[in-house]
């Protein structure tokens, strides 16, 4: 599984951006439909907002792919 660690510099970084800027989407667009399958998890639930505030301390998944966030 891999495992990867954003550090983030603000208070939150949406949901389907985030899952832009580490790689697992081409774009902010794909992150949205990601979020809307179903295939996403934040902190181990499914989480169908696309828009939804991702902070530090949180883990999102999709996948095998492992998301932590972290303090920038």
């Amino acid at each position: 599984m891999p495992n990867l660690v954003f550090d983030l510099d603000r208070d939150f970084v949406e949901l389907n951006q985030l899952l832009k800027l580490t790689g697992v989407c081409d774009s902010g667009g794909a992150g949205k439909h990601l979020v809307a399958s179903g295939a996403v998890r934040v902190d181990g639930d499914v989480e169908l907002r696309k828009t939804c505030k991702i902070r530090v301390g949180q883990v999102v998944q999709v996948g095998d792919t492992r998301i932590q966030v972290v303090a920038g």
